[in-house]
């Protein structure tokens, strides 16, 4: 992997004092042959004190993230995240509900297996270029699967939407025990920020590539319930001389895949990739109220009249409830 000269740099430096390994999206990006951004190290067999001394002649460190044993730096133009192995143990509901120790003395195996799927528990070790991989990321990538790292996913249920975006983002299948977890916690959806459910939802729109497979995903889960204006589309029928894919969830996962490959939306800016995306997914909403077996034209039909106009009230329900902003809404 290629890193900035500046970072190599300080990767260097940190390397006299601990054991730095390059973690999380940047090495499964890396891996993917995708351009690896934010680029975020843990250095083991260091404390924290000593990490900041280190960074401190490259710039100015940020302190914000000292509980959780997190150094930002910030240096031309790009920032930087330096952190502690650490461990992390349930005390409440939610995401938010864990205590946060930091551990310098965790094996590469350890510290991995709090994260949350095997593509994402990879590190790479940039002075030796060895990857190292204890959960076996690297074969699941090939494989295109999506798996959870440890029993201890189920402590975070904003793991189920990640496991949305990503499948959507990066073309990948849910293993089948990562879904029968997440069937486990579809009860605990409640628990989680509204912010945090838009943040998932945003990335989906904006970074997809087959979008469909995000809705997989919330389907094997049994999450769809959660975005009842989605589950109502399934087994709405279609008139199969117009619509001969099936039903209207079916209709709508292809129209949002063909506009993913449209190079027009690809080039576009994220809102307006956010914009169209949404307008795709919703453009249906209202046929689950207004589809009737009926006579036209002498001909027995499947028709939805007037599904444009009631498509809106539930559009805006819906990203009202993932908390989109008011701008997109309108």
């Amino acid at each position: 992997m290629q890193l900035p000269h500046e970072l190599l740099a300080i990767v260097r430096a940190v390397h006299a004092v601990g054991r730095p390994r390059l973690v999380g999206g940047c090495v499964r990006d890396w891996l993917l042959g995708l351009e690896p951004k934010d680029f975020d190290l843990e250095v083991a067999g260091t404390d924290y004190e000593t990490l900041v001394r280190i960074l401190a002649p490259f710039g100015e460190p940020d302190l914000v993230g000292r509980s959780f044993g997190i150094v930002k730096l910030r240096l031309a133009g790009a920032e930087y995240d330096f952190s502690l192995p650490r461990r992390e143990s349930k005390t409440g509901a939610g995401h938010r509900g864990f205590a946060v120790v930091p551990d310098p003395a965790l094996s590469e195996a350890e510290a991995a297996a709090r994260r949350d799927f095997t593509i994402n528990a990879i590190a790479y070790d940039p002075l030796a270029h060895a990857i190292i991989d204890p959960h076996g990321g690297q074969a699941d990538l090939r494989a295109r699967v999506l798996r959870h790292t440890s029993a201890a996913f189920v402590e975070d249920p904003l793991r189920v939407l990640r496991a949305m975006q990503f499948a959507a983002r990066f073309d990948l299948t849910l293993a089948p025990a990562t879904a029968a977890l997440c069937r486990g916690i579809v009860d605990s959806y409640h628990e989680l920020a509204v912010e945090r459910v838009w943040g998932e939802w945003e990335k989906w729109a904006v970074k997809s590539t087959v979008p469909s497979r995000g809705l997989v995903v919330l389907e094997q889960t049994g999450w769809l319930k959660h975005f009842p204006e989605i589950a109502a589309m399934a087994g709405v029928p279609q008139e199969p001389e117009w619509h001969p894919e099936g039903d209207v969830l079916t209709h709508i996962k292809l129209c949002l895949d063909a506009l993913a490959r449209l190079p027009e939306w690809r080039e576009s800016g994220a809102p307006r990739r956010r914009y169209l995306m949404f307008a795709v997914l919703a453009h249906d909403f209202g046929k689950p109220s207004t589809t009737v077996h009926t006579e036209r034209r002498g001909t027995l039909r499947w028709l939805s009249p007037g599904h444009e106009e009631a498509s809106g009230p539930p559009a805006e329900a819906f990203l009202h409830r993932i908390n989109a902003p008011l701008d997109l809404i309108d």
